[in-house]
């Protein structure tokens, strides 16, 4: 087995407005950085309608659909835009999460790392925001367990920013762990870990501006990884943004490209223990171009090595 690398150059014709922290560039970064690496290189197929309807209702994806312009750009929020070629980008990023799911549960790879965009952590049930159509992650999480009948998936969100969509997607859903560790105060406001409504099997973790990799190996280490240890997942899915990196225009956390190898082999030592190695990791976001590449290669050197 081996790790296997999902993308597609539809996922390039995802434009938008010039200056967008979310722009085609960033695909390129990583994609150039994983060049040299021996991975299994796939092409990310279309995803079919009832992939989707997994997680989001009916009236979602048809207002997506709706929403693409022929040409130039249909503004869904403050950041939030859809060229024409957005939707078949969209397609493609849920259908490659499926399909990475598929494969690496059948045993053909030992994990995988979907690289598209749209990322979709920010994409709530009714509500595109943050860059995000759909919610990718939550939509494997329920293929894994709907189609193939797994009883436990846990989902890591090491993104900067709130997972909020994952979270509306999956709350309540005790099949399934959402972990979500960002920096607060920060966009989307969500995420505070003093939320007493949420769902048992949603947990937040805040980090504040400032902070670098000791706060956040700490956390992990006494917070996150006993949790999904009790938890013991039969397949570990993984948000990875690199926002938090020190360099990351968008944010203040101080990571490095060391701590997300770090907590990279972590999740695989988990991964290892509960899922026999099987994890899927999603790009997310990421939005300064030399660290975001660096910061994927790290993650992913991690992912093909444990994958031999």
């Amino acid at each position: 087995m081996t790790t296997a690398l999902y993308t597609h150059e539809d996922c390039f014709d995802h434009v938008t407005p010039a200056g967008h922290p979310e722009q085609v560039a960033r695909l390129d970064a990583v994609l150039s950085a994983l060049e040299g690496l021996p991975l299994s290189r796939c092409v990310a197929p279309l995803a079919a309608d009832d992939d989707i309807l997994l997680a989001h209702p009916a009236r979602h994806l048809q207002a997506i659909k709706d929403a693409a312009p022929e040409a130039g750009w249909k503004q869904l929020d403050a950041d939030t835009y859809m060229s024409s070629g957005s939707l078949s980008a969209a397609f493609r990023a849920v259908g490659a999460a499926v399909r990475a799911v598929d494969q690496v549960l059948d045993g053909t790879y030992q994990n995988a790392l979907v690289a598209t965009r749209p990322p979709g952590h920010h994409a709530e049930r009714e509500t595109p925001m943050g860059f995000c159509l759909f919610g990718n992650i939550a939509i494997a999480a329920k293929h894994a367990l709907e189609r193939h009948g797994l009883q436990r998936v846990a989902i890591i969100d090491f993104d900067v920013h709130h997972g909020n969509g994952t979270q509306d997607l999956v709350d309540g859903d005790d099949r399934i762990l959402f972990i979500s560790s960002h920096q607060m105060p920060l966009y989307p406001g969500s995420g505070d870990p003093r939320d007493n409504v949420l769902s048992d099997n949603i947990q937040n973790f805040a980090l504040r501006d400032g902070d670098g990799g000791a706060a956040f190996r700490k956390l992990y280490e006494r917070e996150v990884f006993p949790r999904v240890a009790d938890f013991a997942p039969e397949l570990i899915l993984v948000s990875a943004g690199f926002d938090a990196h020190a360099a990351d225009p968008l944010a203040g956390l101080q990571l490095v490209e060391d701590d997300f190898r770090w907590v990279t082999e972590k999740i695989c030592d988990l991964a290892d223990e509960f899922c026999r190695g099987r994890l899927v990791s999603l790009l997310e976001g990421g939005y300064d171009l030399e660290a975001l590449g660096q910061s994927a290669r790290a993650h992913v050197t991690v992912l093909e090595e444990r994958g031999r």
